[in-house]
């Protein structure tokens, strides 16, 4: 079966050579990517490579890249390039390294979507080629071949709706369209976009789409998305705030966006355990000052980050959109590409990085000064850290986390926490 490529056309991206990506990520290699790497011959060149210590390093069953004490890849140079792709070019370097900031993600039909991870600051900032380019589009082709092996193309079942509900891919997409369509909503801000989405998704929870199929889904998905835009609120003041449960929950879950899970905590073992194990401590107490979690982020107080912090800044209602759209189209939120978790708790789990996004903005505000206002590289910066490890911190994937998602949705808090932070 052949293998075709849904490419992200939102989104602009080419590497600016930051080396954000070579600090910030813990890159796992396979057998025969450390046998090759350890057969770099670097004689004679005039980049040789770093240090004496250990370029590979075992972790558990596997092993993974080096970093050095400044957190930096042991293959980074000082201008921000990988020394093995600088001597022996790009393909030589591991998969991992090659395919990031994209995504790929097969369907049951011979099809690879491709979505972004926002954490690098180009994607943030949509700069670069777009997807649309021949040079970009035969880029990500090439990927997709490496990362999803055509014979494999057609062996996915696409992701439960809820739990013990499943429809087949054709079907399947035709949720993916309609949330698109909400989201993509030309009359309507963000956040009543995001609202509307997440009132129509919760109806989903009790109904039996599995019975349904063809154009009676699409009838069905234009009387609740229809219902949602009638009767969601569009001023999100009248939405009350979110209860105490729900903060407490919400608080934990800006803690594990917070996390800074790279190759140094890795390296730090147990003491890392005991730090985080205090943070969250802290975390549920939700009095005083936040905990420090990331460099980035020193603590505040809990109650600096509530309260009006005004209207989004110019630009920052396309990029929430940009990255809700990129995500959703990408299937970048669901089944295997988020933890194995169903549609609904997927996408409702996604719409909360917004309230998350904004709680970091708010955090970098109160530190310049106690701004009481929001700049748009303060959203941008904030994205990237609640992007960073959305469908890739281990911890986000854990029982224990999930079961407060389902708490939150059970509550139907999603919608006010959305407004509350909006």
């Amino acid at each position: 079966m052949p293998l075709t490529v849904r490419l992200p056309t939102l989104q602009n991206w080419s590497c600016h050579n930051c080396g954000g990506c070579c600090r910030e990520h813990v890159i796992t290699v396979t057998d025969a990517e450390k046998s090759r790497i350890e057969k770099l011959n670097w004689k004679g060149a005039d980049d040789p490579p770093p240090g004496d210590g250990p370029q590979l390093l075992r972790e558990g069953g596997s092993w993974r890249l080096a970093h050095r004490a400044d957190g930096a890849c042991v293959f980074l140079n000082e201008k921000g390039l990988c020394r093995i792709h600088a001597r022996f070019g790009e393909k030589t370097k591991p998969l991992a390294c090659r395919v990031y900031p994209y995504a790929f993600h097969p369907d049951g039909s011979g099809r690879v979507t491709v979505s972004l991870r926002y954490s690098c600051p180009s994607v943030v900032a949509n700069k670069g080629a777009s997807a649309d380019e021949p040079a970009a589009g035969r880029e990500i082709q090439t990927l997709a071949k490496e990362v999803v092996p055509r014979a494999a193309g057609g062996k996915f079942t696409a992701p439960e709706i809820v739990p013990g509900v499943r429809l087949p891919w054709h079907d399947f997409e035709r949720l993916i369209d309609a949330l698109d369509d909400t989201l993509a909503e030309p009359d309507a801000g963000p956040f009543v976009r995001l609202i509307r989405a997440v009132f129509w998704v919760s109806l989903l929870k009790e109904a039996r789409v599995d019975s349904l199929g063809g154009p009676e889904l699409d009838d069905f998905l234009s009387i609740i998305s229809g219902a949602a835009e009638r009767d969601a609120p569009e001023d999100l003041s009248e939405f009350d705030p979110p209860g105490g449960l729900a903060r407490l929950h919400f608080r934990l879950r800006v803690g594990y966006y917070a996390r800074r899970d790279t190759a140094a905590s890795a390296d730090a073992g147990w003491l890392d355990r005991v730090r985080l194990l205090k943070s969250a401590v802290v975390i549920t107490r939700g009095k005083g000052k936040w905990p420090q979690l990331r460099p980035e982020l020193p603590p505040v107080r809990f109650r600096s980050l509530d309260g009006d912090f005004g209207p989004l800044p110019p630009g920052a209602d396309d990029l929430l959109i940009r990255y809700l759209r990129t995500k959703v189209r990408g299937v970048h939120f669901c089944g295997p590409a988020f933890y194995d978790v169903p549609f609904v708790e997927g996408f409702l789990s996604l719409a909360l990085v917004v309230p998350v996004t904004l709680t970091f903005a708010r955090w970098r505000a109160v530190l310049d000064g106690g701004r009481r206002r929001l700049t748009l590289t303060d959203v941008r910066e904030a994205l990237a850290i609640a992007d960073h490890p959305h469908g890739y911190s281990a911890a986000l994937g854990t029982p224990f986390v999930r079961q407060q998602m389902r708490q939150l949705m059970g509550l139907n808090e999603v919608a006010r926490l959305i407004a509350w932070r909006a």
